[in-house]
């Protein structure tokens, strides 16, 4: 808890503005979609949206975008940490696919199931077959769905190796399939120790130390595929090697 040390002021109204962001959230979720379990996708994605915006705000976030904006078929990136999740939903409406202990997360967990995300449970094969029809579902209902195949978060030094299991939706070629790249600068910080989440780090006192930066800046990446392979595993080789691409363009800005 040295950041709180460091900057009391500025972790504790920050916190307190985070708490009040979440309680308004959720009373706004109950607004648009009551108690009904069947909300549409479209609603939870300008929902998710909407206050991923407002959240942002509070850690003085700043985005850079770079590429046609998707807005609907499936958007796959690399991985770096939670706030990929704000911020991507913050540029363009979204439906997230993540990994099923996401959802115990304090407070996260609950925004994340609100905002619609379709939970995997790789240890179990059958359950990622019924994730990959939920994928499919959303996608023949217009939704953007964004997946991240690496499986888990890095360091962002490098991209990890593609699991091609969900992306059998993406394999039929029945809707448009985009690679995005994210990545993120701190003036005040390191970018791979303290904002990006890996490793055996715990949520809480992640946060409150990234609620301790001045700011975050973010940048994001995007590009559409044309031509893709149908065969998830060919194709989960051709979209790292599409991601690892934006990676090494020389300057941001440059890829189109």
């Amino acid at each position: 808890m040295t950041a709180l040390l460091r900057h009391p002021v500025r972790v504790t109204g920050r916190l307190i503005w985070l708490m009040a962001e979440f309680t308004w959230a959720a009373l706004n979720y109950f607004l648009r979609c009551g108690l009904s379990k069947n909300c549409p996708v479209s609603k939870r994605a300008l929902w998710l949206q909407n206050h991923s915006r407002r959240i942002l705000a509070i850690f003085k976030t700043k985005i850079q975008t770079s590429g046609a904006i998707p807005t609907a078929g499936l958007l796959v990136s690399n991985h770096l940490s939670y706030v990929d999740i704000l911020v991507i939903s913050t540029i363009t409406p979204a439906i997230f696919v993540a990994k099923r202990e996401v959802k115990s997360w304090p407070v996260f967990g609950t925004f994340a199931k609100m905002g619609g995300t379709l939970f995997v449970d790789r240890e179990r094969r059958t359950r990622v077959g019924h994730t990959t029809n939920e994928i499919q579902t959303a996608l023949d209902q217009g939704a953007l769905v964004v997946l991240f195949p690496e499986g888990t978060s890095s360091d962002g030094k490098t991209v990890l190796p593609f699991k091609s299991s969900l992306l059998e939706p993406a394999a039929r070629q029945t809707h448009a399939l985009f690679a995005g790249l994210v990545q993120y600068e701190l003036d005040d910080g390191d970018v791979g120790e303290e904002l990006c989440y890996w490793k055996d780090m715990t949520l809480v006192p992640h946060l409150i130390n990234l609620l301790s930066k001045r700011t975050i800046r973010a940048s994001v990446r995007f590009t559409q595929l044309h031509e893709s392979s149908t065969d998830r595993k060919v194709l989960a080789r051709q979209l790292h090697s599409e991601i690892l691409r934006l990676k090494e363009a020389p300057a941001f800005g440059a890829v189109s």
